[in-house]
């Protein structure tokens, strides 16, 4: 007889139920596409916390098992963080979350601006040529 402990199982079903529940599409939400040729896609966080336990008592069944008792619990927090909006080429982030507050997350915030404009500038000095 395989000794497989009951926990494993309650841990695996909870897990499999988690991972139906959240796939890439929580996290970049489908293309909204608006009339004057704006793309919009909804970008989010998810956190996940996740715990378990269980007790498997000394007395046992006459003929069977160990009695055995257990639980688990998940917790799952979606949130909204912005929109990445593309028009003409461009792609931009809209935040809805509070604006950054310390010198590397607005550094990380301002990265795609900083890029477009590199981009700009590229693509004009090879005009100009």
């Amino acid at each position: 007889m395989e000794n497989i402990n009951p926990i494993e199982n309650l841990m695996q079903a909870t897990m499999d139920n988690v991972k139906n529940m959240l796939k890439v599409d929580t996290v970049v939400g489908d293309p909204i596409y608006t009339p004057d040729g704006i793309t919009l896609v909804p970008i989010s966080r998810v956190s996940v916390g996740f715990g378990g336990g269980g007790v498997e008592f000394t007395a046992k069944k006459i003929g069977g098992d160990r009695p055995y008792g257990g639980g688990n619990a998940t917790g799952v927090k979606i949130e909204p963080i912005g929109f990445l909006v593309i028009k003409e080429g461009v792609i931009r982030m809209i935040n809805v979350t509070p604006p950054a507050n310390n010198t590397v997350d607005r550094l990380i915030d301002l990265v795609p601006q900083v890029m477009d404009k590199v981009d700009s500038f590229i693509e004009k000095q090879k005009n100009a040529t």
